[in-house]
């Protein structure tokens, strides 16, 4: 029953920060002379990659996504080997992927598993849980990520807190979203 209250909840944000665009123009400020541009078929937003020293003796990172003209930040993900553009949606509980995403990234399901997860403004919302091998966004790294596929009525798949909150840190400010690993 949880688990279906915290895939409605996702849907439902998903949803919302589609419909609501927020933010304003002013400049980001200057970036750190080491930046290396993100280069990806997907997107000429621009997504740029930082590696720091974590201090512990791993490999850290940081990954900096600039605020598209709609509102939004986007991001260029690879999931279970697969490239795809994905909406950043902080306020989702898990990554929400649309059919033909799933597809490409090798996700399979049955039919018969899709059932009601939620409802959206356009009304019920039917999708299937599944765990994602792996997901990576600017070189950070994470596997086994709960995840929805949602085979219809989702334009564009959503990146939610099932990945955001493994990676370490995520903040706004500005016209930029940083994503830092731990």
């Amino acid at each position: 029953m949880l688990q279906r209250t915290i895939i409605f909840a996702a849907v439902i944000c998903g949803f919302a920060v589609l419909i609501v665009p927020f933010g304003d123009d002013e400049s980001a400020g200057s970036e750190p002379a080491t930046e290396t541009a993100n280069a990806s078929p997907f997107s000429a937003s621009s997504n740029k990659t930082f590696a720091t020293n974590s201090g512990s003796g791993g490999f850290g990172g940081e990954h900096i996504l600039s605020r598209e003209r709609d509102g939004h930040f986007y991001a260029n993900a690879t999931i279970d080997g697969s490239n795809m553009r994905m909406l950043v949606d902080t306020g989702a509980s898990v990554i929400a992927l649309t059919g033909r995403d799933a597809r490409a990234a090798g996700v399979h399901w049955d039919e018969s598993e899709v059932r009601h997860i939620g409802s959206g403004a356009s009304g019920a919302v039917y999708g299937v849980p599944v765990t994602l091998s792996q997901v990576e966004i600017g070189g950070m790294e994470r596997q086994n990520v709960d995840a929805v596929v949602i085979p219809q009525g989702l334009d564009i798949s959503l990146l939610g807190q099932s990945y955001l909150s493994q990676i370490g840190k995520v903040e706004i400010e500005n016209d930029r979203m940083v994503m830092r690993a731990r």
